[in-house]
């Protein structure tokens, strides 16, 4: 990564600005800290206008109310994954001039979308009305009618646990010049109505208030209840109408769609040329902008800035300073990027581990899974995909992972004599009564465990040696070569010698191996011994911290023992296999086919989704936590270059 100055008339900075968004291999760098520096504010001050940038975000919000909107309304048959129609720079431009009416079909949209809000928000509250109403639909006295000159009408509600005929009896003995009248009921509680003397309302509201009585009041409503809600219900035909119309006008405006699209995206480009200018700096008559810029793209930007009246130069990072960090590596290894990320990005002093993970989680991917038929199922899916589909992203990398996951998984089937289980060889004999000749090239997980288990401990030994030596590497790098040896290499010894030492004879039978083996290890204890506690500040802690450090290798022992999964995830897929063979052939004749065919299809379909999760992610989980455990650093920040960072359309720049 080199970091990049510039600084130019303000004349060319336009151009010269949509130049370098066109690359899209410079990360313009926040200049605040300048702002802060009394050196700096003397002489510059903060260029471009927040106003607008906050004027095209408004822009961008109601652009995607407004395709969000028209997202619903689209019947149109779509892809199973969505993809970003390529056009030139060029075509950009002309089609965005071509779209004259952009605007107005946004604000018709908009407006649209208020009306039917509204109207929505209006039908709510009439819906709203009709339950309130609904309960005294038998009620046929005026609800405006509350009082006459001598009489008053009290509505309300009573909790159903109320005994209303002990609430009547209790009522008459109080005075017996009040009707009482039970319109309704539910669960909940009763609907009543009391018509008293106006002198005696208050006592007998102070009198309902012991039974929880709740009043109702209707306000602004004459007539009966039955009568409003034939009013609020033909209102809502009418609201129901007019969605109709709108639902329609707006079904129209679909059409419009794609041209909002592209507007979208211009506004996107616009305001992030915008924002881009507040963190640049200027005096009257210049600019200053800093930034980063992968190696391999120097070449290309120097080629633009020659073009300009500018001065600019280039150089590498400071020692400890930060830059942001860009992953670049191989075809095969280049999708695996998106399992570092998953992790985190190398921090700016430490390596980037995807060249060197990309085999190991290939190859434990396969053995976890290991089934020719499900390793064939995930690779031709992900294959035509990739080829139908122009996917991008780390859905696009993951794609690719799973492809080369798959290839993996064919190989350790073929191994393992792994057929979907053995559901090929039971099916073909179940079905078609024909005997295949398929079995393992290597061993039979279900039957000789112990073998893959013994191969899985050996491949995650030397998992584990390749992390600790990128560790070595580093150390070495940075100068460190007495750290590399004591840290390294003597835990190298103490972990390769005992192994020696105790299967030497097994190993290569009456070779000096176990001799060898002993003596490395006693090399290796004295070593960390006398090294481990060197920081310590006297020679009794610096011997006890040695000692100490010895315990160490029960962490490498338990790192080795997770590599178990690899034997246990790939039994889990073979069990399962065997016992849906087993079930699909429990039924003789036609409906023993049918039977097997459907448990064939449904069983497969679930064992090949769980347990492929489980191999993506126990796959993962080595490399995080053995693997990366070992020697790696996160917490890097992601290359952000500036860029047409569109959502619709996909640009190619012709450069």
């Amino acid at each position: 990564m080199n970091k990049v100055n510039i600084i130019g008339l303000d004349s060319i900075k336009t151009e010269l600005m949509k130049r370098i968004m066109d690359l899209g291999v410079v990360e313009i760098s926040s200049q605040d800290t300048k702002l802060t520096d009394p050196e700096w504010t003397s002489y510059v001050k903060k260029d471009g206008n927040e106003n607008v940038v906050n004027n095209l975000d408004v822009k961008i919000s109601q652009i995607n109310e407004v395709l969000n909107t028209l997202e619903l309304y689209d019947t149109s048959k779509r892809p199973l994954f969505t993809t970003r129609k390529t056009i030139s720079s060029d075509e950009f431009r002309k089609k965005l001039e071509e779209n004259n009416s952009v605007s107005e079909n946004v604000a018709k949209v908009l407006e649209l979308n208020k009306s039917l809000s509204e109207l929505c928000s209006e039908g709510n509250k009439i819906e709203a009305s009709i339950l309130s109403l609904k309960p005294w639909s038998s009620y046929d006295i005026p609800l405006d009618m509350t009082e006459t000159k001598y009489s008053s009408i009290i509505m309300g509600t009573i909790p159903n646990i109320v005994e209303i005929d002990e609430l009547k009896s209790q009522l008459l003995q109080t005075t017996d010049r009040c009707i009482i009248n039970v319109i309704g009921s539910d669960k909940d509680q009763y609907y009543c109505s009391f018509i008293c003397l106006t002198e005696e309302k208050e006592d007998i509201l102070e009198f309902l208030k012991q039974y929880g009585f709740s009043a109702v009041i209707f306000k602004d409503l004459s007539g009966t209840a039955a009568e409003n809600i034939i009013q609020y219900e033909n209102s809502l035909k009418e609201i129901s109408a007019k969605r109709e119309t709108i639902d329609k006008r707006i079904t129209e405006l679909v059409s419009c769609k794609e041209e909002i699209q592209l507007f979208h995206d211009h506004l996107i480009i616009e305001r992030d040329k915008n924002k881009i200018l507040s963190n640049m700096l200027k005096t009257d008559t210049t600019f200053y902008i800093e930034g980063w810029i992968p190696e391999v793209s120097k070449d290309k930007v120097q080629k633009v800035l020659d073009e300009y009246e500018c001065w600019y130069d280039f150089k590498k990072p400071e020692e400890g300073e930060e830059f942001p960090i860009l992953l670049k590596n191989n075809a095969f290894s280049g999708p695996f990027d998106s399992i570092t990320e998953l992790y985190s990005l190398p921090s700016p002093s430490n390596i980037d581990p995807t060249t060197v993970m990309a085999p190991f989680y290939v190859l434990f991917f396969g053995m976890m899974l290991g089934d020719v038929g499900y390793g064939f199922l995930f690779s031709l899916g992900c294959f035509i995909i990739l080829k139908k589909f122009d996917i991008e992203g780390t859905f696009g990398k993951m794609l690719k992972v799973f492809f080369w996951g798959g290839i993996s998984t064919m190989f350790w089937g073929v191994m393992y004599g792994s057929w979907f289980g053995d559901g090929l060889v039971v099916g073909a004999r179940h079905l078609f009564n024909i005997n295949l000749p398929l079995t393992y090239v290597w061993v039979d997980p279900l039957k000789e465990p112990m073998t893959v288990l013994l191969v899985s401990f050996i491949m995650g030994l030397v998992h584990l040696f390749v992390g600790m030596g990128m560790q070595a590497y580093m150390l070495i790098r940075d100068g460190k070569i007495k750290d590399a040896i004591t840290d390294i290499g003597f835990w190298y010894l103490f972990i390769i010698g005992p192994i020696l030492w105790l299967a030497g004879d097994m190993i290569i039978p009456g070779s000096p191996l176990p001799v060898i083996g002993k003596w490395m290890t006693l090399f290796a204890v004295i070593g960390l011994v006398l090294t481990q506690g060197r920081a310590k500040d006297n020679i009794i802690s610096k011997l006890i911290s040695g000692v100490l450090s010895l315990y160490g290798i029960t962490g490498y022992l338990g790192d080795v023992l997770s590599y178990s999964r690899l034997l246990a995830l790939g039994l889990a897929t073979g069990v399962i296999s065997s016992v849906l063979s087993l079930i699909g052939s429990m039924v003789g004749g036609i409906p023993g086919k049918i039977m097997f065919v459907l448990v064939f299809v449904f069983g497969h379909t679930l064992n090949l989704a769980i347990n492929g999760l489980g191999s993506f992610v126990h796959s993962a989980r080595l490399q995080y936590v053995e693997f990366f455990g070992k020697f790696y650093e996160g917490g890097g920040d992601a290359f952000n270059p500036f860029t047409k960072k569109t959502k619709y359309i996909k640009i190619k720049e012709e450069i």
